[in-house]
């Protein structure tokens, strides 16, 4: 399963309802046809459920399978116990140290990418 698939569940789940792939594209930051694409992956995974739309017979419309977010925390489960034990192996304020580096980071990062499509013609 790749990021951008792990992300696209996620953010379904995050979602009040079934979604348009145009929404998919706007949630991932891909273009429409590579939206399309995703969907057709993690629809042929048995990940989401194309629906038809009731407001547009033209459109469909994905959702989650029901037992996509449990698939997706049973195939974590492994990786997070393994992750939850390096932080055991540091302090509280340790974590703070480390959280703030990593928001800090994460802000630069940010930024600098901001800088980068701003330049880009």
């Amino acid at each position: 399963m790749r990021t951008r698939d792990v992300q696209c569940i996620a953010l379904l789940d995050l979602e009040p309802g079934p979604v348009t792939t145009g929404r998919i594209a706007e949630l991932t930051g891909l273009a429409s046809g590579s939206a399309s694409r995703l969907v057709d992956r993690l629809e042929k995974a048995g990940f989401v459920q194309r629906r038809p739309d009731p407001d547009d017979r033209r459109k469909a419309l994905v959702a989650l399978a029901p037992d996509a977010a449990a698939r997706v925390a049973a195939a974590w489960e492994m990786p997070g116990k393994a992750f939850g034990a390096v932080l055991e192996r540091y302090t509280d304020q340790q974590l703070r140290n480390i959280a703030d580096y990593l928001d800090a980071a994460a802000e630069v990062g940010r930024d600098q990418a901001r800088r980068l499509a701003a330049e880009t013609p």
